[in-house]
């Protein structure tokens, strides 16, 4: 049975990363659930406290992930337009893979600032803020689903 485990912990954990970089699914809970479930081995391996604090970690992570986008674009002046714009462009980017990922959020803060009747400058600068952000939720995302795949990888010994 505790194979069985470390595969469904790993596939679970290798879900959370791919969550990192698609907004659609939800990377650090689902990693965080693969590190869970290595506490249904025979010989559990995490302590409890040490879940506990990992919960903390992935609630935090979670809600940072909507709070920085958003907190960046208003940084660089955007409207409501511009992270409307950046939240569609960013949906819209999934169907073009990493690369629409990656700009779509740019475009469609962009747009967005355009809809709102700023000027190209602005809309821009606006664009940028909530890339930036995008970027900076992504990567704390991403340094927290290695940290809890490093965890796993070290239970296994």
């Amino acid at each position: 049975m505790d194979i069985l485990w470390m595969v469904l912990g790993g596939i679970l954990l290798a879900a959370g990363l791919i969550g990192c970089f698609l907004p659609v699914v939800p990377g650090p809970p689902l990693a965080f659930v693969g590190l869970w479930i290595q506490q249904l081995k025979q010989v559990p391996v995490f302590t409890e406290k040490f879940l506990w604090i990992w919960f903390a970690i992935v609630a935090t992570v979670t809600a940072l992930d909507y709070i920085v986008p958003v907190y960046s674009a208003k940084k660089f002046g955007a409207s409501k337009y511009g992270i409307w714009g950046c939240g569609i462009g960013l949906v819209a980017g999934i169907w073009l893979g990493p690369i629409g990922i990656i700009i779509g959020p740019l475009i469609g803060a962009f747009v967005g600032e355009i809809i709102a009747n700023q000027d190209s400058g602005q809309a821009l600068k606006a664009a940028l803020g909530s890339f930036i952000g995008f970027l900076l939720g992504t990567m704390i995302k991403l340094v927290a689903c290695l940290a809890m795949i490093w965890y796993w990888v070290m239970s296994m010994f």
